[in-house]
């Protein structure tokens, strides 16, 4: 098993890459489900991607405190609302579809707009919590 946890792992990484150049691919799932896998096939890459300098800081807020950060979650909705525009544009959907697709993506974006904002200590001073 270990052996297919790694080979999803990094699946889940080129598919969370892809999606930093795709609007419609979403990145940070991917990345939570690759560290997830390399937690149980790996310890060390899953340290690796949960201390990236890139990565590392929103998949660990979220692995702590199922926390997003704000501009994340803006950028989500945002892009969640285009995506919906460019399905009703580009595919000229049957009224169901519509609603089923519209229900899915209000309630995922929904999902993501009440997620806290993540605890930080940088704004706070040394040696306080």
């Amino acid at each position: 098993m270990r052996i297919v946890y790694l080979s999803l792992g990094w699946l889940m990484v080129v598919l969370g890459v892809a999606g930093i150049f795709l609007p419609v691919l979403p990145t940070t799932p991917f990345l939570l489900v690759a560290a997830w896998l390399f937690s149980r096939s790996s310890p060390r890459l899953e340290a690796w991607l949960l201390t990236h300098p890139t990565f590392g800081k929103p998949l660990t807020a979220w692995k702590r405190e199922g926390a997003i950060p704000l501009r994340a979650r803006v950028s989500a909705v945002v892009l969640m609302v285009i995506s919906y525009g460019f399905f009703w544009w580009g595919s000229h959907p049957s009224i169901v579809l519509a609603v089923i697709v519209g229900a899915v993506m209000f309630g995922s974006a929904l999902f993501v707009a009440t997620r806290p904002e993540p605890t930080t200590t940088k704004n706070k001073p040394e040696g306080r919590e």
